[in-house]
């Protein structure tokens, strides 16, 4: 990257000496990790005042400035061809893609495109679920700091009003509440597909089959079978919103449990939604089970961070499958199975190794300089959209220290809390606006709390299918939904005639590998085979090897030919090779 300008490394200096007194408090320099989380945790207070409205990282307060500047038009000179454009911009601060199709100049007569790869700058809808400024560190579900519903708020009160458009009140949240419990069963039938899994299925998959499974299971809601206008009235969408919600827990206790060889307890609808989850885990035939109200309240307040968060690839693709009319369960099963991808849902992970790989307090600047220098990398620092700090990284980092009281301290903690200090305290992190963000201490967390990394994407997906269901609903109303179908720019062979297979010449571009037979096969292409009458592809003393018929001197059995094979293992997969984020530390 470019020296860093003089204006550039005034503002890193600057933010450097903020960042210090954030992370010291009032009383200077930590001395101890104790004290270094409570300067962290004051450092997070601040930061939560400022950011939920009106502070110093927002001084908006509650009046929102115009989106991208406010509507008016641009005017474009197409060089090429002299003619000028008038593009309108809407309210929000957007232009329509298909303005820019209508510029045009000869050749084969198609209207520009925007090429976009990831979608860094496309807004495939317009939305009122959420609200993210990156720069300034903000995210609300509509309208409420998330600030002030990790601290006043519970996940199921924050999921009605991300779906339904406002808080609840006392009576409404009742029976909320109540309905999403008392939806919270599995089918038997769901239940035995995912007991016929193997015992050591990846967690995610688990809950994919589960939903999956779950579509067949309601067939008076498949627009397939019912009709595209199924989804049109209220009664039918809260069936499904209540239905998919109560029944994730449900599916993530029974995905963990595929793994240990045990059967979750029954859903206690008595219990809350984080607490029913710990009960399933834990209760076994215990029914008098009670999971500890400060471990499930810390888990409750896990689950609201994560309950929504704009246009992220797994949210994007809910709308996408939604927009071809395809039902809901199906709909947010692939939006899952996006989550599943190591560099959307995997991250918390990659920052536990890293952190174990770090060992201990002395060797962060090494590991620092290694990142500077481009032999290491950094996982839990820096966000596609927070260019600031992300706020529910603030929050979590609390979380942690209430879990530790609970349950033991995580040596990895004072890592993390000096890492963190050390990067916020360094301009060439400040400089790249790489700040801690939800993975960097949610890992230890969870990890805390007895799960497995390879369980962690699962404790993601639990709360993130409420935003998966409110883009849903949302979808099923815009008056501006189409099918989505994004454009491509062609860089393929323009014409080539087919010629006959006897005169091609070997592919050039690429073909397959060889494809490695398993040691099953190789057991199978090594035996026999009793001889078909009528029929076989196989080596018989006086036969026909293309069939038609038994050969002279053939017997019941047949030897099948030499199979060439290379030695088996060879295929380069490691044993005990497992986790793809082990793959995301080398480059």
């Amino acid at each position: 990257m470019p020296a860093p300008t003089t204006s550039s490394s005034a503002r890193a200096a600057a933010r450097v000496e903020t960042l210090g007194r954030h992370l010291n408090g009032p009383h200077g320099a930590a001395s101890s990790s104790e004290e270094d989380a409570a300067n962290a945790a004051e450092g997070s207070r601040l930061e939560r005042a400022s950011t939920a409205a009106g502070g110093p990282t927002d001084p908006y307060g509650k009046i929102r400035p115009e989106p991208g500047g406010g509507p008016g038009k641009l005017t474009i000179l197409d060089h090429r061809t002299g003619k000028k454009y008038e593009v309108p911009v809407h309210e929000g601060g957007f232009i329509d893609g298909n303005a820019i199709k209508a510029i045009k100049a000869g050749g084969d007569g198609m209207g520009l495109k925007v090429y976009d790869p990831g979608y860094m700058n496309t807004a495939p809808c317009k939305s009122k679920i959420s609200y993210i400024d990156g720069d300034a560190g903000i995210l609300r579900y509509r309208g409420y700091p998330i600030e002030q519903l990790a601290e006043k708020s519970t996940y199921l009160e924050t999921a009605f009003a991300t779906i339904y458009g406002d808080l609840p009140d006392a009576a409404q949240l009742a029976e909320w509440e109540e309905t999403v419990m008392r939806h919270s069963a599995l089918p038997v039938s769901v239940v035995q597909a995912i007991e016929a899994l193997p015992h050591d299925a990846h967690p995610m998959g688990v809950i994919l089959a589960g939903l999956n499974a779950l579509s067949t299971f309601h067939p008076e809601q498949n627009p397939a079978l019912e009709g595209g206008a199924i989804y049109a009235t209220h009664a039918v969408q809260d069936k499904q919103i209540v239905r998919i919600i109560g029944k994730m827990t449900t599916l993530a206790a029974h995905a963990y449990h595929r793994n240990t060889g045990r059967k979750p307890a029954h859903p206690n609808q008595k219990l809350g939604y984080a607490e029913n989850f710990l009960y399933m885990l834990d209760a076994g035939l215990d029914p008098n089970h009670r999971p500890n109200p400060r471990l499930a309240k810390a888990l409750d307040v896990m689950f609201l961070l994560h309950a929504e968060h704009e246009m992220n690839c797994s949210t994007a693709a809910a709308r996408h499958l939604a927009s071809s009319g395809v039902d809901v369960y199906s709909a947010v099963a692939g939006a899952v199975g996006a989550l599943y991808g190591p560099l959307h849902g995997g991250a918390n992970e990659a920052v536990l190794k890293m952190l174990a790989r770090i060992g201990n307090k002395d060797a962060i600047p090494g590991f620092l300089e290694g990142v500077k220098n481009r032999k290491e990398k950094m996982f839990g620092f820096g966000h596609r959209v927070y260019k600031n700090f992300d706020p529910r990284a603030n929050v979590i980092r609390g979380v942690a220290e209430e879990v530790f009281k609970l349950v033991g301290r995580d040596p990895l903690i004072d890592i993390a809390v000096a890492l963190e200090a050390a990067a916020r305290k360094d301009p060439y992190f400040v400089e790249r606006k790489l700040y801690p963000n939800v993975d960097f201490y949610s890992g230890l967390v969870y990890r805390a709390l007895g799960f497995p990394p390879e369980f962690f994407t699962v404790l993601f997906a639990i709360p993130r299918a409420t935003g998966y269901l409110a883009h849903w609903r949302e979808s099923l109303s815009d008056p501006d939904v189409k099918i989505m179908r994004p454009q491509q720019v062609y860089e393929g062979e323009w014409l080539r005639d087919y010629p006959s297979i006897n005169v091609r010449q070997p592919a050039k571009s690429d073909s397959m590998w060889q494809v490695q037979p398993s040691n099953a096969s190789r057991r199978r292409l090594a035996g026999g085979t009793t001889e078909v009458p009528g029929y076989h592809d196989y080596d018989t003393p006086g036969g026909d090897d293309h069939g038609g018929g038994s050969g002279g001197g053939a017997g019941p059995y047949t030897r099948i030919k030499e199979v060439d094979l290379p030695p088996a293992f060879s295929s380069g997969v490691s044993v005990g090779e497992h986790s793809g984020v082990d793959k995301l530390f080398t480059r």
